[in-house]
């Protein structure tokens, strides 16, 4: 590998060096200065192609409104200089005998009005540079026909995406999109890239936007958001457009999908619809972001006011049970078959913002897995569980939300929320699981057969107010908060368990019960807010935090014939009390803003349990605990697009009523578990440091942060396994000691501006865990070392390649066993190309490579997944497209996980969907907002 590497830095070092030499190029430099001789300083200057504008390089003048171009080939360029009230200025660049075309003082003039209009025909560059925002004019940069929005972002110079659609812009991670200025997409920022057609675009802005808190409050609270607004062309702005796609494929594989969306400067409708069996879920991004609309989250929706307080609350809820839309986002292991449909209506005017949407989905999960485990003891010992399971899994889920925003006046702002969940499935489970004594010498086995069947519903009401002061900077916010949810479900629970070398009686031989659960909670909580402005550069914050949660839970079990089993069966129900208050004193000036605060924090826990509900001998949980709660943060503006920011807080939060019964659950008959009344509270150190720079002219980036945390009175499992059985007992424990230490550090710069960009990155994470094994404590350290690299290579619309590289690390030791450490490498190649072939035919390609290796296990795995398609585009308006696609050409896919931490090591391998090849067509869907009128839709 390191040969390879070496090999690669002298071929790029010789190329360089050969471009540097090559007599076919020269320089091209000059000086802006204004009507009045005056330096222009940091005006963006561009150079362009003569035909058709496209853009070869860019840059900014210096403060002495100086600017070079080096090494570009000799040939005619268009040169264009911009500036913030003066018209554009461009001239014809030709080529010179020597090595410097030095084109002297160029000279802009101020706008005059007559002179408005010309300047608007003449004003549209490429990009545009305004203090740290970069605007692109989109018909600069070329795709081909039916291309979506994140196709055009990958060829903005300073912007990456990544295999996964996640954006990067400057360095940093896009936060938010918006479109028109106006979030009818969310802020995910693949809500509207993925979907929306680039031909409907006219610009890109990409700016750092102010924290939605501070731009209700007045108040700059330092923090900056990475956003991309989207300008739509005049044509697209009142019409309709989507997208529908219908394939069929071998070993039986089809999709059918097909959303439709149109919107005008108040108005949004979308409408969306999917079935498909190739693991592409009802819930991913692709499929469903484009639809949110501006259901996105809003500041102050959450109804949580002042900094971070580590209030946590502890639902066990599956990730069907959210009951806002789930995003997932990636297709998951296994086989799926999935179906999803939605409609979505959004209203946003200067004074009234509504928005709303209904959705529905389902999907049969199908997932064959092999793990296996090895467990280290505290004796230089260990025991190995190999596991051969399958599990069917059909959930299906309703939702429904709404969001009122009224701008009763100047002043006065009322904001209501409703979010609805109804959500039904069942779950099959087969599991055979062997045990074996120092890896050779069997011990027990279990063959498990369960089934559930679920349901559950949901709602949540929510209020807030706000009340902005004459006094500029004064606010004052209120909110309350209602949530509502039960959940139902029936387990069939089914086992066979054998012992080879233990006494008779030991483990129970059979299982075969039923379990019913009944769980409804109740959530109130409000807050308040008042921020006070102390003096020009100083102001207060000063926030009230209540919430009264009341929760129950019903566990009946039964032998199949309904006998109760009063061992296994128990109930209870706790209330847990709120308050803090607290307040911050904020500084905001030129750009530095530090704000430290204090909160005094109170936990009332109240429960009662016992093995039925009507039993007279109830237990009784009691706990009362006060804490002062610290925070603070700092952030500076460097200036030149530079930035630097800290944080620190300490979070505390009460165990949850789980881990505080003293009552043994052993539904699993090899893991048991049983809760501790005397745990105490948690509570975590964090701080956190970060540094990001950009260069607008060059466009290089970099960006670093450290973090670290600590952790006192940490909840931890002290696991106890009997020496003949096997069987572990897990006991919830309090310990300190606990700790992380991260860091991450990314540099960015462009090889060729507009033709290759280069990025690498590089991380480390050390953290320090503990746990008791057999009442002794076990230290496990890991270390964690990643290292990245990004090469785009953009040299035309006809060819583009991405490819992407990752090498990472793990190295575990454990202080009680130190003949299990081990160290785990997960590395991974990517590449994604594009051709564009004559006849309006393209070609496209995506190579994933993963190895994983662990030589501690004899572990070693190579897995590259190849994607090819070959599409045309048909019709004279290339609305139509006829693809064919092949998935994982290599026959390699298969899902494998690595996982090593406290005292055991697993490694998973899933079946999942493999080659399949398949035929579709896609249809465009534009200008039909006519047809759509008549229908009576508007």
């Amino acid at each position: 590998m390191k040969k390879r590497l070496l090999l690669l830095a002298v071929l790029m070092h010789s190329a360089f060096f050969l471009f540097a030499q090559n007599p076919t190029r020269f320089s091209i430099k000059g000086i802006a200065i204004d009507s009045g001789n005056a330096v222009m300083p940091f005006a963006t200057v561009m150079l362009l192609q003569p035909k058709d504008s496209t853009l070869v390089n860019f840059g900014r003048t210096d403060e002495n409104g100086a600017f070079e171009f080096k090494n570009v080939k000799k040939a005619n360029y268009l040169l264009k200089i911009s500036f913030v009230g003066y018209i554009p200025f461009q001239t014809d660049v030709k080529p010179v005998d020597g090595a410097v075309n030095d084109l002297g003082k160029l000279k802009l003039k101020p706008i005059a009005n007559e002179l408005m209009e010309v300047v608007v025909k003449t004003a549209r560059a490429p990009l545009n540079i305004k203090g740290d925002t970069i605007e692109y004019n989109a018909a600069s940069f070329k795709v081909p026909p039916g291309s979506s929005v994140e196709d055009l972002l990958r060829k903005l110079p300073g912007v990456q995406i990544d295999q996964d659609g996640n954006i990067k812009a400057q360095g940093q991670d896009v936060k938010k999109v918006t479109v028109d200025g106006k979030s009818f997409f969310g802020n995910d920022p693949k809500a509207a890239t993925k979907n929306l057609p680039a031909e409907a675009i006219t610009k890109v802005q990409i700016f750092n936007d102010k924290s939605e808190q501070a731009k209700a409050t007045g108040v700059d609270d330092g923090k900056k958001e990475k956003t991309v607004n989207l300008e739509l062309k005049d044509d697209f702005k009142k019409g309709g457009f989507g997208k529908v796609t219908a394939g069929i494929g071998t070993q039986e594989r089809a999709e059918l999908k097909g959303n439709y969306n149109r919107f005008d400067s108040k108005q949004q409708f979308s409408v969306l619809g999917l079935g498909n069996n190739i693991n592409q879920t009802g819930i991913s991004r692709d499929d469903f972001q484009d639809f949110r609309g501006s259901q996105a989250n809003n500041w102050g929706d959450e109804a949580d006011f002042g900094f971070s307080s580590g209030v946590r609350y502890f639902y066990d809820n599956d990730t069907e049970e959210s009951i806002t839309i789930p995003i997932g986002g990636r297709n998951f292991q296994g086989f799926s078959e999935n179906y999803a449909a939605g409609a979505n209506y959004n209203y946003d005017t200067k004074k009234t913002k509504f928005s709303s949407n209904y959705y529905f989905s389902q999907t049969q999960q199908l997932v064959s897995k092999k793990m296996e485990r090895e467990n280290f003891l505290n004796n230089n010992s260990s025991f190995k569980n190999f596991e051969n399971s399958y599990q069917n899994r059909i959930s299906r889920n309703h939702r429904a939300s709404l969001r009122f925003e009224k701008t009763i006046d100047s002043l006065n702002t009322l904001i209501l929320i409703g979010n609805g969940r109804m959500g039904d499935g069942t779950t099959k489970f087969n599991s055979l699981q062997e045990f074996f004594r120092n890896g050779t010498t069997k011990s027990n086995e279990t063959a498990i057969n369960n089934f559930n069947d679920f349901n559950s519903t949901a709602v949540a009401l929510i209020g807030l107010y706000r009340h902005k002061f004459m006094k500029k900077g004064r606010n004052f916010a209120a909110s309350l908060t209602y949530n509502y949810n039960i959940s139902d479900g029936e387990a069939r629970q089914n086992s066979i368990n054998q012992l080879f070398d233990a006494p008779v009686g030991s483990i129970p031989t059979n299982i075969n019960q039923i379990n019913f659960t009944n769980s409804p909670r109740h959530l109130v909580k409000s807050s308040l807010l008042f921020v006070e402005p102390l003096s020009k550069k100083f102001f207060s914050e000063t926030f009230y935090n209540f919430s009264l949660r009341r929760e129950a839970v019903d566990r009946n079990v039964q032998t199949t014939d309904g006998s109760r089993i009063d061992s296994l069966s128990n109930y209870y129900n706790n209330d847990f009390m709120y308050n803090r208050f607290g307040s911050s004193v904020r500084y905001n000036h030129k750009g530095i803003n530090i704000s430290f605060g204090l909160a005094a924090q109170h936990f009332q826990f109240t429960g009662n349990f016992a093995r039925s509900k009507d039993a007279t001998n109830f237990q009784k949980i009691n706990r009362d605990v006060f804490a002062l709660i610290p925070a603070g943060s700092v952030s500076i503006d460097l200036k030149n697009n530079r930035y630097i920011w800290a944080d620190y807080s300490k979070e505390v939060s009460e165990p949850s009523i789980r881990d505080l019964q003293p009552i043994i659950d052993n539904s699993n008959t090899l893991f048991l578990r049983v809760g501790n009344p005397d745990l105490l509270p948690m509570s975590a150190h964090r701080a956190y440091i970060g540094y990001n720079m950009f260069n607008p002219a060059s466009f290089t980036n970099m960006f670093f942060n450290i973090n670290y945390s600590y952790n006192i009175n940490q909840v931890i499992y002290n696991q106890i396994v009997d020496p003949v059985t096997l069987v572990t007992t897990a006991r919830p424990t309090n310990i300190s000691g606990g700790q992380n230490f991260g860091s991450w550090l990314g540099f960015g710069f462009p090889i060729v501006k507009t033709k290759s960009t280069f990025n690498i990155n590089g991380g480390a994470n050390i953290s320090k865990n503990l746990i008791y094994i057999n009442d002794v404590l076990n230290t496990t350290n890991n270390e964690n070392y990643n290292v990245g690299f990004r090469l785009d290579l953009t040299p035309s619309d006809k060819f583009t390649l991405y490819t992407n590289g990752n090498l990472g690390i793990t190295n575990t030791k454990y202080s009680l066993n130190t003949t299990q450490n081990q160290q785990i490498f997960n590395h991974s190649l990517g590449a994604e190309m594009n051709i564009a072939l004559p006849a309006s035919i393209y070609f496209s390609s995506n190579l994933n490579y993963r190895f994983y290796k662990n030589d501690r296990f004899g572990f070693n795995q190579h897995i590259p997944i190849l994607y090819a398609s070959l599409y045309k585009l048909l019709g004279k308006a290339k609305k139509a497209e006829l693809r064919l696609s092949g998935y994982d050409l290599l026959k390699k896919n298969i899902g494998i996980n690595q996982y090593a931490s406290q005292n055991f090591v697993s490694q998973e391998q899933t079946q999942t969907l493999s080659r399949y090849f398949m035929l579709s067509f896609t249809y465009n869907m534009r200008g039909v907002s006519a047809k759509m009128r008549r229908q009576g839709w508007y």
